[in-house]
């Protein structure tokens, strides 16, 4: 597999950048490094700045990474904020998969917005009434 992660701990939150192809197996491989990560530095929010390139994933192939990625860290994470530009519309259909199954997560199109949304949430909010609604995160 060819990516490269890097991780910078921030004060509210682990940040990794993710470099590399666009796969399914990139994708699942690196979110099982971030879990790994999370779990050695006892840290359960994570900004996710992914920048893999090639075409984007399909609907199926976003569909099993969104569903058993999450399945995989139930229970996991407090908070998880995905950035990926270049996912366009598929990635509120990668969010709701993801949030149907108990993930507590949010994808963005730039990191200042997660890192807003990641600082503005609260460990004790309610999964179902943070994610974005159609309107603002905020």
């Amino acid at each position: 597999m060819n990516y490269e992660i890097s991780f910078e701990q921030r004060p509210d939150y682990l940040y990794a950048t993710v470099t590399g192809t666009n796969t399914q197996e990139i994708v699942m491989a690196y979110m099982a490094d971030i879990l790994r990560e999370c779990e050695q530095r006892k840290c359960y929010r994570v900004l996710i700045d992914e920048r893999l390139e090639g075409p984007r994933l399909g609907e199926m192939d976003v569909f099993t990474v969104a569903s058993e990625g999450s399945l995989r860290a139930l229970g996991q994470f407090e908070a998880v904020a995905h950035v990926d530009a270049q996912m366009g519309t598929m990635s509120e259909f990668a969010e709701t998969v993801a949030v149907n199954r108990g993930m507590p997560v949010a994808m963005f199109g730039n990191v200042d917005d997660a890192d807003r949304w990641l600082k503005l949430r609260r460990s004790s909010d309610d999964e179902q009434s943070v994610f974005w609604d159609g309107g603002t995160r905020d």
